[in-house]
């Protein structure tokens, strides 16, 4: 459940006296729901839903839910474990009852007490989650259980409906009962009346929740319901997944929502990032008088950069701030004062020095493309995540990301680009769409030595040179992170690159710290390689390619849009060092693949007789592509898989005979 919490209106807020809906029971399992074990439906499937059913109580403050799944394989076992998350100190999970139902109608009850975990915690906020594995669970049983969360007396829900699960789902229901009648409201933070309550509607089949005007309450019964999409490199699942979202707001129009909205957003970041004398005073101690635009900004984004950024270290408490004396952080001034706080708080920080020092600059606030698109119909701010800021060089607009630590100059971090959000302008508050990054901005180049034994064991050094998302991502995380944690996840990550028997890793980065340079790694090469039949030896001959999963290989056609992030360049250079006694029969063949406008890759390999040179240039100049144009991505990625499977293959060579 997506909660939120309101100022309420004194006296104008009104529990509803309607009746409360009956929470869902356990059902008789008929005996073909017991028989079951396959779904036409739901050919293959690992288990489907039998029964799903949600309902949201706002005046009791309890969602229930209520789950029926028929386990169809192994692989449906899973289901067993259910996982509740809530907000510790706001939520609680409570009365817990489940069941596990065997094909020959064996009931077994869930008996074991639920675990309870901490997931995530920051400040006063913490995420657990209660875990519990329904008993005795066989290919062939039904698993049924039910459960409430409460929701804190001072919270107002809307829910967000995810009607699609991992499973096909025969029938489901949903209903929710506000508790703010029609006719009365609540206020927001802005202190804005919302009176009406809306939801968007993103379902497949047409279908839509229908209102009870006299029972105020909404509800959706839907059946056959397919399993959520689940395919190679999605875009984030608000833009394809199933679901109904409820939000209380004070308008009906999308046109008059976003300009109520946007004048309250404008009025707040004009006001936090106003240029203060203080502001001024600072900047005039960072740029010189004969600076350029350019330079200016460039001096002041250096210095917010280094201010320590909550959102990559931790947030100190309030016992922490009323120790070092620190004030609550209500302008861009205050950020600077104490030398910290939140990368919004950072972006809007910048956007108030650039304008003391004279620049034209605007702030945006985006949705992160990481787990969402920016939904123009679904009138809600909170669906924006992030700021960042645009300054005006030389009559160009730049985009700056100076709320992401380790993020240079003139460059917006991967989630940012292709995005909207909405922008202040000199004529006002507008929707923004950021600009998508080039592949000459997100390159990998990856160059060493392999030497060879005769009985294929290798030794060797790699270097490689990232800049870009892949440089930006090893940056932030060696923040939240020791060395030693980092240097962990970038060999679990080389696994993936280097050929079965070959191991890969990590001696030592160089410029982690220094976000203005590219990132370099020093790569140690070891373990065995190659198979010998006979006199021959192959080897795989793209190190980084033999062992790698393509893409779109194995899936024939494409039902949703294609997401692959950010246009990126990978440039291998690897030169094998022949073993002794053996040459040189065969190399990769120069090859030359090209998607024209979106993709090239091109191979080519120089042999000396004791050395092999292997070059190989991929690059993706897009991020996002209509599934109507897969057959085209399929193309390539074949010929790009086929092109990398390429082997070297020695020969030993034959030793003379004597007289």
């Amino acid at each position: 459940m997506r909660a939120r919490s309101f100022v309420y209106s004194a006296l104008l807020f009104l529990v509803s006296t309607f009746s409360v809906p009956v929470m869902a029971q356990f059902q008789q399992p008929t005996d073909e729901e017991l028989k079951m074990t396959t779904d036409p439906k739901a050919p293959g499937a690992a288990a489907v839903y039998l029964n799903r059913e949600e309902t949201t109580e706002d005046s009791q403050n309890a969602r229930t839910i209520y789950e029926r799944i028929k386990v169809l394989t192994e692989k449906g076992k899973e289901l067993a474990t259910i996982r509740i998350p809530y907000a510790r100190g706001v939520d609680t999970v409570a009365d817990i009852q489940g069941r596990t139902i065997h094909a020959d109608g064996t009931v077994i009850p869930l008996t074991a007490k639920p675990a309870d975990l901490m997931d995530y915690k920051v400040k006063d906020f913490q995420v657990n989650t209660v875990v519990f594995t329904l008993p005795s669970v066989e290919v062939g049983s039904i698993l049924e259980y039910r459960l409430k969360i409460h929701t804190a007396e001072w919270s107002v829900s809307e829910p967000a409906w995810n009607i699609q699960q991992n499973y096909f789902v025969h029938k489901a229901h949903y209903s929710y009962h506000p508790s703010v009648a029609m006719g009365h409201y609540i206020s927001d933070s802005y202190g804005t009346t919302l009176d009406q309550i809306m939801y968007s509607v993103q379902i497949g089949n047409g279908a839509r929740p229908v209102y009870d005007k006299h029972k105020n309450i909404f509800s959706l019964d839907i059946d056959d319901v397919p399993a959520a999409p689940d395919e190679d490199w999605m875009p984030p699942l608000n833009t394809i997944k199933w679901t109904v979202r409820f939000y209380y707001t004070s308008v009906t129009t999308g046109t008059a929502y976003w300009q109520d909205a946007g004048k309250h957003w404008a009025k707040f970041v004009q006001e936090f990032a106003n240029p203060t004398g203080g502001l001024k005073k600072v900047v005039a101690g960072i740029i010189a008088a004969n600076d350029t635009d350019e330079q200016k900004a460039v001096k002041i984004y250096a210095a917010v950069m280094k201010i320590d950024n909550a959102d990559f270290s931790r947030q100190k408490s309030e016992v922490e701030r009323k120790k070092e004396k620190l004030k609550d952080i209500n302008k861009a001034e205050d950020v600077w004062k104490q030398q910290s706080g939140s990368g919004d708080e950072i972006a809007l920080l910048y956007v108030a020095m650039a304008r003391a020092a004279g620049l034209k600059v605007w702030p945006a606030k985006v949705v992160n493309r990481d787990h969402a698109i920016f939904d123009a119909s679904y009138l809600s701010l909170r669906q924006l995540d992030d700021y960042i800021a645009i300054v005006l060089i030389d009559g160009k607009e730049v985009y700056l990301d100076p709320g992401q630590k380790m993020c240079p100059y003139g460059t917006l971090h991967w989630k940012h680009t292709l995005t909207a959000g909405l922008r202040l302008t000199d004529k006002g508050t507008d929707f923004a769409v950021t600009p998508v990054g080039t592949y000459k901005n997100a390159v990998v180049q990856r160059t060493g030595g392999i030497e060879i034994s005769e009985d294929g064991n290798v030794t060797g050094s790699i270097r490689i040179v990232m800049n870009g998302p892949d440089a930006l991502r090893w940056r932030q995380l060696a923040l939240e992170n020791d060395l030693d944690e980092v240097k962990k996840r970038f060999n679990e990550s080389m696994k993936d690159s280097v050929p079965d028997g070959a191991r890969a890793e990590i001696d030592h980065f160089l410029a982690m710290d220094d976000y203005n340079s590219v990132l370099m790694a020093i790569v140690n090469v070891s373990g065995n390689l190659g198979s010998a039949a006979g006199k021959h030896f192959f080897l795989p001959g793209l190190f980084f390619e033999s062992h790698a999963k393509h893409p779109f290989v194995a899936q024939e056609k494409r039902a949703t849009p294609i997401d692959v992030e950010y246009p990126r360049m990978e440039k291998d250079d690897v030169v094998y060092t022949v073993p002794p006694g053996f040459k040189v029969e065969s190399a990769p063949q120069t090859d030359d693949v090209s998607w024209p406008g979106f993709a090239i890759l091109r191979i080519n390999s120089v042999s000396t007789g004791k050395t092999v040179e292997v070059v190989r240039i991929f690059a993706r100049n897009f991020a996002i592509l209509d599934a109507k144009v897969y057959n085209d991505v399929r193309n390539f990625y074949l010929k790009q898989a086929t092109a990398d499977q390429q082997q070297i293959v020695l020969t030993r060579a034959e030793v003379a005979k004597g007289n």
